[in-house]
């Protein structure tokens, strides 16, 4: 029998969550290094799942399946595509920089209690996070896959809730309630989407006789399963609200602001670089994979949600006065690219969609970490309350650019790749679409220069005149994210030949084929006429 390595890769950190929060309470530093040591082991994993995979070969690889709940055809069904692959290999890459990030965020102020473990509780959350959005990316069987899409709420939930952000203007109580309220709206949001997706997981269950992905796909392609088009719709209907509430497309968005605005910074990244990503990639393996013929029923939609996405979320962002919820907002409209890449129905659109979802989740995670590192240090969330930060602390300011420079996709670094290959998608099969999305781009720029100009040019506001530079370990934390949005930048082939053969598939689901290039086909119609 062969090693479950898919398994382990998931386990592994929720083993380590377990340890962890049985740490001591006056072992706090112990308890520190072993979430580490998990989130490392995990990352070793999924860096071995990156090698035993194989692009040409199986469209699901690594492939574990056995019984589970049998009076019901429920299994424990576990594969991976070059989809897969990459999400996971992004979600291990990150923890360990959210766990060193967070090093102290939890760390209790009153130092007396025996009793108090919020820094064990923090880093398990953490860790069991990490194995729920693992397996699901792993999941080739419906039940199984919403079973940990719902039961990630919950850690998220005390995540946001119970270790908020120290750098709140108001008062402590005040304070409490944001994160609360965060909180609450966070689940609430989530548990409607994921009741209506259960509703239709049992619709799916009725028609198909299963809950296997790869059989109802086969049986599809082979004509054997009749699905009846309203049917067919409905769940389609079903199963996308709940990605999309978890996404966040525009009007479903609105959790997304409070939520990375109370929290921590690293818990922030956790949400939008790690968590948010499982309903983008549900889209592309559940909503075109079991429901082709209603993904393009519902595309001219969808297209317009994601226009709306993209544009609204970037004006929002440029008018904003606090940096993370401008980072929320500007991932709100990042998310509207990643959906538009999908629904464009070309290889280059969804090749550019995935590679969006990893180039985000760099980005993203170096701005927000930079940005946590510099609000810890003033205390406030407020643009207003910097100025001139470069001539005090450089290398923060300089990481806080080139963090910046990636969010709005400049060539040269990682998203510029994703970004360019989602718009030739959907310019090869909606042009005016694609130029009305182009709009996103020039907000972009606008307020990430604005947000860098207001914070670290200008005179030194005396506030920020004795702030220290970035640490040893903060700097540990942000440079391998830099050196990685950089490199891919320069060689993203490492990814697009794992990602491309798995769109192939996708494309197959759908039945697709990418649209000719206009002035290719008069050059042939013209030889022909010859």
């Amino acid at each position: 029998m062969d090693f479950p390595l898919l398994t382990a890769t998931a386990a592994v950190p929720a083993v380590g969550a377990i340890l962890t929060a049985a740490v001591p309470a006056a072992r706090r530093t112990a308890a520190k290094w072993l979430a580490l040591f998990f989130s490392l082991v995990t990352l070793a994993l999924a860096v071995l799942v990156a090698v035993r995979f194989e692009p040409g070969g199986d469209r699901y690889q690594l492939t574990e399946s056995r019984p589970w709940i049998a009076d019901f055809g429920v299994r424990y069904e576990l594969g991976v595509d070059g989809i897969g692959v990459v999400l996971i290999g992004l979600t291990a890459l990150l923890i360990p920089f959210v766990i060193a990030a967070g090093w102290h965020d939890a760390d209790p102020l009153e130092t007396s209690s025996k009793r108090w473990r919020p820094t064990q509780g923090f880093l398990a959350l953490i860790l069991m996070v990490e194995a729920m959005v693992i397996i699901s990316f792993e999941a080739t069987e419906v039940f199984l896959f919403y079973i940990f899409f719902e039961a990630m709420l919950i850690p998220m939930y005390f995540l946001i809730g119970g270790f908020g952000d120290r750098a709140h203007s108001g008062s402590d109580e005040n304070a409490a309630a944001q994160r609360s309220y965060a909180a609450v709206k966070f689940l609430l949001y989530n548990l409607v989407g994921g009741l209506i997706m259960l509703a239709a997981v049992i619709g799916l269950y009725v028609v198909a006789g299963n809950f296997s992905l790869q059989e109802i796909t086969a049986a599809r392609a082979a004509g054997t399963l009749d699905m009846a088009t309203n049917t067919e719709r409905l769940l389609f209907l079903g199963f996308f609200f709940a990605f999309a509430v978890k996404a966040p497309l525009w009007p479903l968005h609105t959790w997304l602001p409070n939520a990375m605005g109370e929290s921590t910074a690293p818990v922030a990244v956790l949400i939008t670089a790690v968590v948010d990503k499982v309903g983008t990639f549900a889209m592309l393996r559940f909503c075109l994979g079991l429901f082709p013929d209603a993904s393009k029923w519902a595309t001219p939609v969808i297209l317009v949600l994601a226009l709306i996405s993209i544009v609204y979320g970037a004006l929002v962002a440029v008018g904003q006065r606090d940096i993370k919820r401008l980072v929320a907002y500007a991932s709100i409209s990042h998310f509207g690219f990643i959906i538009l890449g999908i629904f464009a129905m070309t290889s280059q659109g969804q090749s550019g969609a995935t590679l969006y979802m990893v180039n985000h989740g760099l980005s993203t995670a170096a701005l927000m970490l930079v940005a946590g590192f510099l609000i810890s240090r003033r205390g406030s969330r407020l643009i207003a309350d910097y100025g001139g930060v470069q001539k005090v602390a450089p290398v923060l300011a300089g990481t806080f650019l080139i963090g910046g420079l990636a969010t709005l996709s400049l060539p040269g670094l990682a998203p510029f790749v994703s970004e360019f290959l989602v718009l030739v998608g959907t310019f090869a099969r909606y042009p005016v679409v694609g130029i009305i999305a182009t709009v996103g781009i020039v907000l972009a720029a606008l307020y990430t220069l604005v947000l860098y100009q207001r914070t670290m040019t200008g005179p030194v506001k005396e506030e920020v005149r004795t702030m220290p530079d970035l640490r040893l370990r903060e700097v540990l934390v942000v440079a391998p994210l830099i050196a990685l949005l950089i490199g891919l930048g320069v060689y993203p082939k490492v990814l697009t030949d794992i990602v491309n053969p798995a769109v192939e598939h996708t494309m197959s689901d759908v039945k697709q084929t990418d649209p000719k290039p206009e002035v290719a086909v008069e050059a042939k119609n013209g030889e022909e006429a010859k």
